[in-house]
């Protein structure tokens, strides 16, 4: 059994409003028994005998059928949300600024969004491996802010989320919980 989180896109921000309850509740009666959320951002730890990919297909078909939605996740090991908590740069919070992190299910779109966020002035942005990048925007100003607006572009959103890192490391704390039992 491997212990994963689940990065749910777009849910509870615009349009597709999912009480967490009811995300666990579907979860669960998809196999997926000790399916826990948290924060109300669509974020998941669970366990499962699938791998990463299998976990993503299994999760989107669920939510596609319990929500009738266009379901998109992205799904990390456990273990893996912490080390990218660590290779950030970039502080927790400050008074200027807000890190975020891209994740992402496809390392080519991820490669594209890097290049458009590379193209901007003064975007501070580090790669943190194949399946995340972490920037900053400026506080009060992150939706408005260049590469948000890039982001949220229809090309990037089936296989992009994007995190706060405060949110990383609440759900990199409890996946990890989730593997040690």
């Amino acid at each position: 059994m491997g212990s994963y989180a689940v990065f749910l896109r777009g849910i509870n921000v615009g349009g597709i409003n999912i009480k967490m309850a009811d995300l666990r509740d579907a979860l669960k009666s998809c196999g997926f028994l000790d399916a826990t959320t948290l924060l109300a951002s669509g974020n998941v730890v669970l366990s499962s005998s699938l791998d990463a990919a299998g976990v993503k297909q299994e999760c989107e078909k669920c939510l596609r059928a319990a929500f009738g939605y266009e379901a998109w996740v992205v799904v990390l090991e456990a273990g893996r949300v912490a080390g990218l908590v660590d290779a950030c740069p970039y502080p927790e919070d400050n008074k200027a600024t807000h890190t975020y992190i891209t994740l992402s299910s496809d390392t080519a779109v991820l490669d594209e969004l890097e290049a458009a966020g590379a193209a901007l002035e003064r975007q501070d942005q580090q790669r943190l491996g194949p399946e995340a990048l972490a920037w900053l925007a400026p506080v009060g100003g992150t939706l408005d802010s260049p590469f948000s607006k890039i982001s949220a572009k229809a090309k990037f959103k089936a296989a992009t989320t994007t995190r706060n890192l405060r949110t990383l490391i609440k759900v990199g704390d409890a996946a990890r919980a989730l593997a040690a039992g």
